[in-house]
């Protein structure tokens, strides 16, 4: 593939992207929605005119991982402010790990269940399925919170909780995917410790990628070498991580995030001028690319023909959220953290699924039978928890009285 044909191809994922800002301003619309509506247009348009997007189902994974992912973490992890996340660290990490296992696996028996066919849609599918659905994407509840002016915890208990639980639902995504195609089958009996060999794994490198990053600002005491740095460390740590460390990257660029971001706190008015501006410009770019890949990439047939295991994952989902919640909150009361009841109402119901489950679901083998149920079903929740659960999130904020 010659150069002309990748910058083209780059150039028409940020056109769709701007397409998305465009619909977004014109039509008043959340801009994952306006991203996703520009996906489809474009996914009518392109064969009229012929044009080769270069989105393949063998380069999707490399694409979301290592371009599109490490700068959504990075951002998310960086605007969270570090003496709030200390405050609310024991109920995120309750709610991120075991608290993603729960909802995994209860949401994974009830779509197994429901559809009940076994041999076409096997357990191993199920769990794929409530791994996937067990990340959260908290950007327009947290947007609600704040227009609201709703308590500034909650927003950060939030944001805290899908930090981690991108990262813990990412490794319980690798480690499923390879007892599904069979890479991990000697490793059935330690999926535990492979997983949280490779969580924590990812935390060290990411902090030590952190406190390196942190040094090297502090050395080059330039604003515009400061965001340089940045963004090499976002790709570095996950690279690292991934690639020759075989730990998590997401956990990794997380923690870098946090890491730098704490080392560098006394230069925020420094160095540090334009790292705001920096990442809120690559977030928007990257999420609208994202649901704008996901409207590019979605046919009717996925609803036409799946639409009945749609509405089973829909409901499977919400309990699986529920038990998560309730179970955390009970284990976060009993270490002397306590969630208020309305709180946990506002995380069961505001617990949107978007860029991380989207990321995950494109991401499947075709080697996989499956792989196309799960991802219309996948297609099918975020776009339930965009339209309904996402429009319906402020009104219930006000019932609740957080705001």
């Amino acid at each position: 593939m010659t150069i002309d044909i990748v910058v083209g191809q780059a150039l028409f994922l940020g056109l769709m992207a701007m397409t998305g800002l465009l619909l977004q301003r014109l039509l008043k619309l959340d801009l994952t929605l306006a991203c996703l509506l520009a996906g489809i247009g474009y996914g009518w348009l392109v064969p009229v005119i012929g044009f080769d997007t270069g989105v393949r189902a063998h380069t999707l994974k490399d694409l979301v991982f290592f371009v599109i992912l490490p700068v959504l973490i990075f951002e998310a992890a960086w605007h969270i402010k570090p003496h709030l996340l200390k405050r609310w660290l024991i109920p995120a990490l309750l709610l991120a790990i075991p608290g993603v296992l729960i909802s995994c696996f209860v949401t994974a028996a009830l779509v197994y269940w429901g559809i009940g066919h076994p041999a076409g849609f096997p357990w191993i599918a199920a769990l794929l399925t409530g791994a996937i659905l067990a990340a959260t994407d908290p950007v327009a509840v947290v947007a609600k919170l704040k227009a609201l002016k709703a308590p500034e915890d909650l927003g950060t208990l939030i944001e805290g909780e899908s930090l981690f639980n991108d990262a813990s639902a990412v490794v319980l995504f690798a480690v499923v995917l390879a007892l599904a195609t069979g890479a991990g089958a000697e490793r059935e009996q330690s999926a535990l410790v492979t997983f949280l060999a490779t969580f924590f794994g990812g935390a060290v490198s990411g902090a030590v990628c952190g406190l390196i990053a942190a040094i090297v600002v502090l050395l080059l005491r330039s604003v515009a070498a400061t965001s340089l740095v940045l963004v090499f460390t976002a790709f570095g740590s996950f690279y690292l991580a991934e690639h020759l460390l075989h730990v998590s990257g997401i956990m990794a660029v997380m923690l870098a995030a946090i890491v730098t971001r704490f080392c560098l706190r006394e230069q925020t008015h420094t160095f540090l001028v334009g790292a705001g501006i920096t990442w809120d410009w690559l977030g928007m770019f990257f999420n609208a690319v994202l649901f704008a890949l996901m409207g590019l990439v979605i046919t009717f047939e996925m609803f036409s023909s799946q639409w009945l295991a749609i509405l089973i994952v829909i409901p499977a989902l919400l309990v699986g959220r529920a038990v998560a919640i309730t179970v955390a909150s009970l284990l976060s009361r009993l270490l002397g953290k306590p969630v208020p009841g309305n709180w946990q109402i506002t995380l069961v119901w505001g617990g949107l699924r978007g860029a991380i489950a989207i990321a995950l679901a494109l991401s499947l083998p075709l080697s996989l039978d499956y792989w196309w149920t799960i991802q219309s079903m996948v297609f099918g929740l975020v776009l339930f928890t965009l339209l309904v659960q996402g429009t319906t999130t402020g009104p219930l904020i006000r019932k609740l009285g957080i705001a």
